[in-house]
């Protein structure tokens, strides 16, 4: 079983009709229940939830500090290659843009490493553009063993690969895995990738349960919001979470919440999705998944990131680049614009100031990297 069956359900379910037919008082009635049902979070992702956010918002902070307590995982993304084979039109990696292509070597990787680790970041995710030809299974496990001592938790960010290929990786010390689905409705999906192997929909979908079976220790999805209707993106993002949880007990499950940012390309994404609507999101995805982990990265300004982070976000970004090498300075195009410019300093201190602890060495991941798969 995979969790193509969960989409598979909906398949003929009327999203429209069903988050017409909410009601304040449906709303006010699931928000005095410890435990939801899918459609319940659905009626929570609807309009007729909006005027209770705020609510919404303090129930998920309680929340949050029961199962997460005050700590806030810091990361920071590596970015390693930009090449990539796929026609994205949202993405200014993608093989149609007009940009510097960087591919770093061994060395440079090991560099831009230690650059990094002199920073305090002891979690990495690394990414590359979606490229087998360029960024390779067999780089991208050198490129994992040439940062190795520089972290305690290296998470990756790339093209789906084989089970076979997640195996290598686990092997050689990689704990996490990071991909969003993009957007979760099929049609959709395969209307914006006619160019690539991104195009691959169900490789793509059941590539985290092929991570898990291979004992990476973390796993997060998500979808890219405003690709699609995020109300049903946010929904099957939360039910995706769900699922893992389930079949994957001892893996440790988040989700990630990111808007389309300004990007090289002209794209003008399918739906507007407001600072309120994503605020909806999150605290939502909390009611419904109490122990789950929530990223939000520097796609957020910094106000935004630092009110997300009292109910309900349990993991940043800082001291944030999107070009290759972005760490060590140049002239690459990053992959989109950030809006958060603080470094890793700054935002440690504004979330001391909130009475939040910054965590940026991983030790979990450090105790375990060496242990045999877990599922």
């Amino acid at each position: 079983m995979s969790f193509y069956q969960t989409i598979e359900r909906y398949r003929s379910f009327d999203f429209a009709a069903y988050l017409a037919s909410v009601t304040e008082r449906n709303v006010a009635t699931i928000l005095e229940r410890d435990r939801l049902t899918e459609l319940e979070y659905l009626a929570l992702l609807s309009d007729a939830a909006q005027p209770r956010i705020e609510f919404m918002a303090q129930k998920a902070g309680v929340l949050t500090r029961r199962h997460f307590g005050n700590a806030m995982f810091i990361f920071t993304p590596f970015y390693i290659s930009n090449y990539c084979d796929s026609v994205c039109p949202y993405c200014s990696f993608s093989r149609q843009q007009s940009i510097e292509r960087r591919h770093l070597s061994i060395d440079e990787v090991r560099t831009e490493a230690k650059r990094i680790a002199e920073k305090g970041i002891r979690h990495i995710l690394v990414l590359t553009g979606e490229s087998r030809n360029k960024a390779a299974p067999a780089y991208c496990a050198a490129a994992v063993e040439a940062m190795r001592d520089s972290f305690s938790s290296i998470g990756m960010e790339i093209y789906p690969m084989t089970e076979e290929e997640y195996r290598g990786l686990v092997e050689r010390g990689v704990d996490g895995l990071t991909i969003f689905q993009e957007t979760y409705h099929e049609e959709r999906y395969h209307a914006l990738h006619q160019g690539g192997p991104k195009d691959n929909y169900r490789f793509r979908l059941d590539a985290p349960e092929r991570a898990a079976r291979q004992g990476i220790r973390t796993v997060s999805v998500g979808a890219l919001l405003g690709l699609h209707d995020p109300r049903i993106d946010s929904f099957f993002t939360g039910l995706h979470a769900a699922w893992l949880q389930r079949a994957f007990p001892l893996v440790e499950v988040s989700v990630c919440v990111p808007r389309l940012r300004p990007l090289v390309a002209e794209f003008v994404p399918a739906f507007d999705v407001s600072d309120r609507r994503l605020v909806q999101t999150i605290v939502a995805s909390r009611l419904f998944l109490p122990s789950a982990g929530i990223t939000l990265s520097t796609r957020e300004n910094a106000v935004f990131r630092d009110a997300a982070a009292r109910f309900g976000v349990t993991r940043m970004s800082a001291g944030v680049s999107t070009a290759v090498p972005g760490h060590a300075g140049g002239d690459a195009t990053p992959q989109f614009e950030i809006a958060d410019g603080r470094s890793v300093g700054e935002v440690k201190e504004d979330l001391l100031r909130m009475g939040l602890q910054p965590v940026m060495h991983d030790w979990n991941g450090a105790l375990t990297r060496n242990y045999p798969p877990t599922s």
